[in-house]
């Protein structure tokens, strides 16, 4: 059978309709930590709209929200742990060129 001749076929495989990240009774605001975190990466970036499944106007908010709180400082800005893990590396290359003089 020809290509262009097979009817169209809808695959029979189902799928699971996800729920939504935001429930219609939350409300997104800079004081909801809990929801606020969701929306975050592990760096304290703010996830993108299709990592989080939200609309438009939900990732406005969001974004909102989570720059507010940062100004406020109930959020930090940057996750320090990485940067923690850099000045030891450091140290021990500059001990090694203090040994080698």
């Amino acid at each position: 059978m020809d290509k262009s001749k097979r009817p169209f076929l809808k695959s029979k495989r189902s799928f699971r309709r996800r729920l939504p990240p935001i429930q219609p009774g939350d409300r997104i605001d800079y004081r909801n930590m809990s929801l606020i975190s969701r929306f975050i990466s592990e760096q304290g970036k703010i996830l993108s709209r299709r990592v989080n499944r939200l609309t438009l106007k939900q990732q406005r908010l969001i974004t909102i929200a989570i720059k507010q709180a940062r100004i406020l400082s109930s959020l930090p800005f940057l996750n320090n742990e990485k940067q923690f893990e850099r000045t030891e590396s450091t140290s021990r290359t500059t001990g090694l060129r203090t040994r080698n003089k």
